[in-house]
């Protein structure tokens, strides 16, 4: 997929979330809902580290052109690394590491104990960095270019300055799912937007190794996707006229759900 969708996707996919937990008697705080989504979206783009024509290598200039570099370098040692005789040669790391069950469980958990360690510039910092890419996956028309970077960057900023702020009032989610621990939760929306992003990518012709390091057909990393005839090309017609269209209703429909609005 794209990084239109795979952000419309992460914020619809957080959305459902929240819609869930408002079924079961728990709504978020919206405050919550709010972030988790564009988070969420956020992060869905994030897996594309390895891959140094994605939006995310552009969204903070040098500093995420030479991020991507170092992670696609990363990823394609520990795909030789691991790969059976099964598994084909390739000369890059795109959609291997980063693109696994793994990779998603560890980036969120460290996201979590950054949040929960670093205090309130760490939580601020992690904010502002799903902002730009949110901004970025969801407004994609508006910032494309880089003329407009700073405006994103600002927008970012003051967006997570507001949102921690609000989050920082008693009962409006700094505490939200962890008594106790504030920020703890934020690691959630990310490790959603991760897994969201990799079965976007299984839908694709290319397939997906989510359950890396587990063996499939001898593969370690198997290409987990839907059967081969209903698989589509990135940014073909199916992802831009169906799929994107179907995720903006979807995620409007879970967030009356989710706020228990009517």
């Amino acid at each position: 997929m794209m990084g239109p969708a795979h952000s419309l996707s992460g914020a619809a996919a957080w959305l459902g979330v929240g819609a869930v937990t408002a079924a079961a008697g728990h709504p978020m705080p919206w405050p919550v809902l709010l972030s988790g989504a564009l988070i969420c979206a956020g992060a869905a783009l994030a897996p594309d580290l390895d891959h140094k024509p994605a939006t995310i290598s552009r969204a903070f200039g040098p500093i995420s052109r030479a991020l991507c570099e170092f992670v696609d370098r990363l990823s394609y040692a520990v795909y030789k690394a691991t790969r059976t005789k099964s598994d084909p040669r390739r000369s890059g790391g795109h959609r291997t590491l980063t693109h696994t069950w793994v990779w998603a469980v560890l980036i969120g958990a460290g996201f979590s104990v950054l949040a929960v360690t670093g205090g309130r510039w760490a939580v601020l910092v992690i904010l502002f960095v799903h902002m730009v890419l949110a901004i970025e996956g969801l407004l994609w028309r508006a910032a494309r270019g880089s003329s407009s970077d700073v405006l994103v960057w600002l927008l970012a900023a003051t967006s997570a300055w507001i949102l921690v702020g609000v989050l920082d009032e008693p009962g409006k989610g700094s505490q939200w799912l962890f008594p106790g621990q504030e920020y703890l939760w934020l690691g959630l929306p990310i490790v959603v937007g991760a897994l969201v992003h990799d079965i976007g990518d299984a839908l694709t012709v290319s397939g997906c190794p989510i359950l890396w390091p587990i063996s499939i057909r001898r593969k370690r990393w198997y290409p987990l996707g839907t059967p081969k005839p209903m698989r589509f090309k990135a940014g073909s017609w199916v992802e831009v006229k169906v799929l994107m269209p179907a995720f903006m209703v979807l995620g409007v429909m879970e967030c009356v759900a989710a706020l228990n609005v009517g």
